[in-house]
């Protein structure tokens, strides 16, 4: 059980892990940017369009927008994703305090925790205050189109945070294997923007297709926000196929990083 508990991370390590994130202006700019940035330009942008010409232009509201809107924050949340999670994962060894942190006696493993809810904690708020954005705006800016239910909002705001959350913590176990930030980001804006939606095109992969998480996370999303938002052929899942892809690939990653991040020479 004591093994346990000094495994675990604890309240300063993640404050402290938040902390060095938070110094980062350069990356709290880059992220706030490709988030909150994004939605509120998109959205002003359309509407204007829509207002001086509406026969031509339609309103930046309704259920097809929010479809657009969700898909672009979560790729969009998913390159944030990538790049905050090289930086918790590998940041301690780029600015050579890794060493420092190893040789105070905390657990390694605890130090390598601690970088989850950390990273989260400081990730997600601009997701969800993008999507808070676009949610109001989908409501506000309906004109003819379909009004989002309630329910509707809800759900896609949930399916994005899950999204974002997934992409944040493949990423940091892959930094922590590769030691890298650069390399990090590169795979994994390869992975989500570039082979997933190839892979998730091709039907004729049958059930490899399924492994991919993008198509997995692409089936939870809400069906009435589908066909704006997919970018390949729906595969039919279950609830339990869907969430048993995402955990094995969120513990493969982790694990690995773990070992890694463990094991490696201080």
């Amino acid at each position: 059980m004591s093994t346990l508990a000094h495994a675990l991370p604890t309240p300063r390590l993640v404050s402290a892990d938040i902390l060095k994130l938070g110094k980062r202006r350069g990356l709290a700019a880059v992220v706030a940017l490709m988030t909150v940035g994004t939605v509120v330009i998109a959205n002003t942008v359309i509407e204007l369009m829509h207002l001086s010409d509406p026969v031509k232009h339609g309103p930046a509201g309704g259920v097809t927008m929010l479809g657009h809107f969700a898909w672009t924050i979560s790729a969009l949340g998913a390159a944030a994703a990538a790049i905050v999670g090289a930086t918790a994962g590998s940041g301690d060894l780029d600015s050579g305090v890794y060493r420092d942190l190893a040789v105070t006696g905390r657990s390694r493993l605890a130090i390598f925790a601690s970088r989850i809810p950390a990273g989260l904690m400081y990730l997600l708020p601009f997701v969800a205050g993008a999507y808070a954005i676009e949610a109001v705006s989908s409501v506000v800016f309906t004109g003819s189109h379909p009004t989002p239910s309630s329910y509707l909002l809800v759900v896609t705001g949930l399916w994005t945070l899950l999204s974002v959350t997934f992409y944040y913590l493949l990423a940091l176990g892959i930094s922590c294997v590769v030691g890298s930030r650069s390399y990090t980001i590169g795979i994994v804006l390869a992975w989500r923007l570039a082979l997933t939606p190839l892979l998730a095109s091709i039907a004729a992969l049958g059930v490899v297709r399924e492994l991919v998480p993008g198509v997995a996370l692409d089936g939870l999303l809400p069906a009435a926000l589908h066909d704006a938002a997919r970018q390949g052929p729906r595969v039919g899942m279950s609830l339990a196929a869907i969430a048993f892809v995402l955990v094995v690939w969120t513990a493969a990653a982790l694990v690995a990083g773990a070992v890694r991040d463990t094991t490696r020479d201080a």
